[in-house]
């Protein structure tokens, strides 16, 4: 059974408290059990699911939103305290409450209570009750209290944890910042000098074709002008001797030698051709062989 004890003051005796208890076995709604006491005698009465029922019916009001006001006025006590105000008859035993609104009071609910025969009792049992629920207040205090202790311990030791953790994780974060700053500067000099080699091999590539073209130049010209320098000119290919001729001219003349013991044996010396470039308008001028023979052979008679 669920119970709640809470201290009224009535408006027919303001100055004495008056103490209320409100007993149910499921729910507010199934009817309870309500005590009235001012520590000299006591009442008590029964409230039925249908004696509220017809007070909600009275009211014209839903009955759970009128099991919600009797709550707030019996047992919860929400509200200011001059919300909800309570009077007592003793002399017939009538038990009322009203609510206020601004200027507005109507009465919310009113009970016949009976009075007990023996107080004694029922004021020591709401007294026990009130000690064993202070005990279990207190102990549920205790607990909370050393369950508060526990929590604060374990936030302060996540707290350093986390410090710690906040630390070690700036540390880490320098230390890997100074070693990517080192990894980024060996890359960035391994760029450059990936680039200046590659300019180098580009400047030197450049170089060995630009030599080759010279080279091939050259070449082209030098091909060019051989076939000029080997070619003869009409006045050689006219003044070349008749090997007939030639051959008897030259054995006459090794006879004519031999027969004169004055002459020493000086062979004839032949003079180069000239190699010149075809110019047009000019002729290459080539001493004739032949004559320079004949001259010699004049010289060496007389």
């Amino acid at each position: 059974m669920e119970r709640k004890i809470s201290r009224i003051h009535l408006t027919s005796e303001p100055n004495i408290a008056h103490f209320l208890q409100v007993s149910w076995e499921k729910t507010l709604e199934s009817g309870f059990v309500i005590t009235l006491t001012d520590g000299h005698s006591a009442w008590t009465g029964t409230v039925s699911e249908s004696e509220i029922s017809q007070e909600a019916d009275d009211m014209a009001m839903e009955k759970g939103k009128y099991v919600d006001e009797l709550r707030k006025a019996l047992v919860s006590g929400a509200g200011p305290a001059d919300v909800y105000t309570f009077n007592f008859s003793k002399e017939s035993c009538y038990f009322f409450f009203e609510k206020n609104l601004k200027d507005v009071s109507f009465r919310l609910g009113s009970f016949n209570l009976e009075k007990v025969e023996n107080p004694a009792e029922v004021i020591r049992e709401l007294i026990c009750y009130c000690l064993d629920t202070i005990a279990e207040n207190e102990a549920k205090n205790e607990h909370l209290q050393k369950e508060n202790e526990r929590l604060l311990r374990d936030w302060n030791d996540v707290q350093g944890r986390f410090e710690k953790c906040v630390n070690a994780k700036e540390a880490l974060e320098t230390d890997l910042y100074k070693r990517f700053i080192l990894v980024l500067n060996e890359k960035k000099t391994k760029i450059r000098s990936l680039h200046n080699k590659l300019l180098n091999t580009a400047q030197e590539q450049e170089k060995d074709i630009k030599q080759e073209g010279e080279t091939t130049i050259c070449s082209e010209m030098t091909a060019d002008r051989d076939p000029v320098y080997d070619e003869s000119t009409d006045e050689e290919s006219e003044n070349q001797p008749d090997p007939s001729g030639s051959a008897s001219a030259a054995v006459s003349k090794d006879d004519s030698i031999i027969s004169s013991l004055d002459v020493t044996d000086i062979a004839p010396s032949r003079k180069r051709r000239q190699r010149m470039q075809k110019n047009l308008g000019t002729e290459p001028k080539m001493a004739p062989q032949e004559h320079q023979l004949q001259e010699k052979e004049k010289k060496l008679e007389n």
